[in-house]
């Protein structure tokens, strides 16, 4: 059995900086939690901060090696290993800093406890606090890891970084099909909002058969849901060209009766209107054979003879879509585009039988998405397994 051992017996202390502290061309490279890739656990957006504008947490000054453990929920798994390129840069107190003691503990085996379920489950049940629930630096380094010998630590890491490559590729692989709509979407139709195509334009409500924003204020609140019934759309539900089966909620039989004319039937295209972005939208799948659409989530069910959902969707997620939308959106803390602003969007329409040709198109590559996806699914569990054969010292 691996003893396990204290995280603060085994990292060195972090040099602390003012925040006004004077750099030498007057700027530095500064990491927060929003930096760092919570899918890659790669620090993706470090940016440079002028010292007289410095974030009052950038205290922390980094080196090469060292493990970022954020610990504010629910960021809790951003974690990072600060790469060569990064030696030097300030981190923000949203994180403790660990860093490796040499030759007592691998940066990279830290690094991959550190986001372990095991890790992270522990983090998240000692998190305290109302409204930003949190760990302090004192529990993180108060955590205990498995510790083998070094040489065993770097054959561990080395298993776990070659499983979490194929997982990077395959990740690679899912954008890339995430992707193809668009470009066939450009190639058939060009771009949106130039329309260089010459289509009939029209506002977007001349396409649907129903327009509809889900129930406001007492007519549906979070007090309504219940553990299973009619399910409800909520925006968390809504992505950029996929239903998100993620967090479920539902209201009765009953209370749907009196709610019915906001049903959502497979096939409707269900539009997001506030969030990031605050135009994306999906369709809705066929094994959701009846929902109800929640206020901020549009519904749109397309005259046939018009359009099809498959063309509306894609056309709604185009980038150009969004930009031609922006004059609709209101509102500065929760910027919104209202579905009777929405309704009025002019768009470019092509012929009913070109949309119907993309629509098959999209059909094969939502195929090819799914098997990508499933095979996805079974690294992510192979690469649980590892882990936990990793610290369980039987790998």
């Amino acid at each position: 059995m691996t003893a396990r051992v204290v995280i603060g017996r085994l990292v060195d202390p972090v040099c602390k900086v003012a925040p006004a502290r004077r750099w030498p061309d007057g700027t530095f490279t500064y990491v927060d939690i929003a930096s760092v890739n919570q899918a890659s656990k790669e620090i993706a957006g470090p940016h440079r901060v002028g010292s007289d504008e410095a974030p009052s947490r950038a205290r922390q000054l980094v080196s090469a090696g060292d493990v970022l453990v954020a610990t504010v929920r629910p960021n809790l798994n951003a974690v990072a290993l600060v790469p060569r390129w990064l030696d030097g840069a300030v981190a923000s107190t949203g994180f403790a800093v660990l860093r490796p003691r040499a030759g007592v503990v691998d940066s990279r085996y830290l690094f991959h406890w550190v986001r372990s379920p095991s890790f992270i489950g522990e983090m998240t049940r000692r998190a305290t606090g109302a409204s930003y629930p949190a760990v302090s630096d004192r529990i993180v380094k108060a955590s205990e890891l498995p510790l083998p010998p070094i040489e065993e630590q770097r054959r561990i890491a080395a298993v776990l970084d070659q499983a979490d490559e194929l997982r990077s590729k395959r990740r690679d692989s899912f954008a890339l099909v995430d992707s193809l709509n668009e470009a066939i979407f450009l190639d058939m139709f060009g771009d949106p909002a130039v329309n260089n195509r010459g289509y009939p334009t029209g506002p977007l409500g001349d396409i649907a058969l129903k327009f509809s924003d889900g129930p406001f204020g007492s007519n549906l609140k979070s007090s309504h849901y219940v553990e299973s019934g009619v399910r409800v759309v909520r925006l968390q539900n809504i992505g950029v060209g996929r239903f998100v089966d993620d967090d479920a909620a539902y209201i009765s039989e009953d209370h749907f009766t009196a709610l019915r004319k906001h049903e959502c039937l497979p096939g409707d295209v269900l539009v997001g209107t506030l969030g990031d972005p605050n135009l994306r939208a999906c369709t809705q799948p066929p094994w959701l054979q009846q929902a109800l659409n929640k206020a901020d989530c549009v519904q749109v069910r397309v005259d046939p003879s018009r359009a099809t959902s498959g063309w509306l969707t894609a056309l709604l997620n185009h980038p150009s879509t969004e930009r031609l939308a922006q004059g609709l959106v209101l509102g500065q803390t929760r910027a919104r585009i209202s579905m009777g602003r929405l309704r009025t969007l002019v768009v470019p329409v092509p012929p009913i039988e070109d949309q119907r040709l993309f629509s098959l198109k999209t059909v094969a590559v939502e195929r090819q998405r799914h098997r990508v996806g499933r095979s996805s699914e079974e690294f992510d569990g192979l690469f649980a397994s590892l882990q936990h054969r990793a610290f369980a010292g039987t790998l």
